[in-house]
């Protein structure tokens, strides 16, 4: 069960952060996860990459490119600290729900949900009545991976940067993106998105990440399966203009390595393409 709290939010990650809306007025992206941030009075590059959170140990990669970047980098930069016992602890709070299942849901709700969870876990609604519906949602995650040597990218990056002695930083809180997934969808709409969150599903996001294709990540991104406009919204775009206005605070003390989920990069208002506007030169590292 420890293992489950800690990678909650990384797999809460997969789940909402996958979801932006669809852009036509932005040209194609490279096939790159590591982009170099230059100019704009930047005295040492800064990277961003994009991860999929988590992924089976035998799909796990990380290309030399990635490994120099990160090597010239000197901040390590997440969503989330998760290297921050407070975070951690954090985190395990909002893992369980502020009450049970069984009085936050329906009859309805509880029965779709029992037979989700009896069909992708093998569980009841009642074993995991303690918990969030978000933890439900990410144990359901987790099982559409169909394996159990699951490696999250955040962590190995931590690991890292451990090693090397380097500060490691979040651009938000637990707390905080708890409290924007929480806001973004009903009670309705994620236990719908739960019955769409199939093997299939993770097998084609899996590929798509693997080939490093940004675009075909964000095009999975924008099923309307997944999220209404106005929670599309929520939950990438006002947090990509967010993480926007900190940022270049960050980059101008000294070389940031940044890491966090891949949907965020592409799109009208990904990452990228708001950091050009902001007078960066942001170029798709390719050896």
């Amino acid at each position: 069960m420890k293992n489950l709290f800690k990678a909650a939010v990384v797999a809460i990650a997969i789940i909402f952060s996958g979801a932006t809306q669809a852009q036509t007025t932005v040209a194609k992206l490279e096939n790159s996860l590591l982009w170099e941030v230059s100019g704009n009075g930047l005295s040492k590059p800064s990277y961003l990459y994009g991860t999929i959170h988590m992924i089976c140990g035998g799909d796990y990669f990380l290309t030399e490119k990635t490994k120099k970047a990160f090597e010239a980098s000197n901040k390590l930069v997440l969503e989330i600290n998760f290297a921050d016992p407070k975070e951690m602890t954090e985190m395990q709070k909002l893992a369980m729900g502020k009450e049970p299942l069984s009085k936050k849901l329906s009859p309805e709700q509880l029965s779709k949900l029992d037979e989700i969870l009896k069909k992708t876990t093998g569980m009841t609604v009642q074993q995991v009545d303690a918990f969030s519906l978000m933890t439900v949602m990410s144990l359901i995650s987790m099982k559409s991976f169909g394996c159990t040597d699951i490696k999250l990218y955040e962590m190995e990056f931590i690991d890292q940067a451990k090693k090397r002695n380097i500060e490691v930083g979040g651009l938000e809180t637990v707390k905080s993106q708890f409290a924007i997934l929480e806001n973004a969808y009903s009670n309705n709409e994620m236990i719908a998105m739960l019955s769409e969150s199939t093997p299939e599903e993770t097998a084609k996001l899996v590929t798509a990440y693997k080939m490093e294709n940004i675009d075909e990540l964000h095009e999975f991104s924008t099923d309307e399966r997944f999220a209404n406009e106005k929670t599309r919204k929520t939950i990438l775009d006002d947090r990509n203009s967010n993480w926007i206005n900190q940022m270049p605070i960050l980059m101008k003390k000294e070389s940031v390595f940044f890491a966090f989920g891949a949907a965020h990069l592409g799109g009208e208002f990904g990452v990228i393409n708001l950091l050009r506007k902001a007078g960066y030169s942001v170029k798709p590292v390719m050896n």
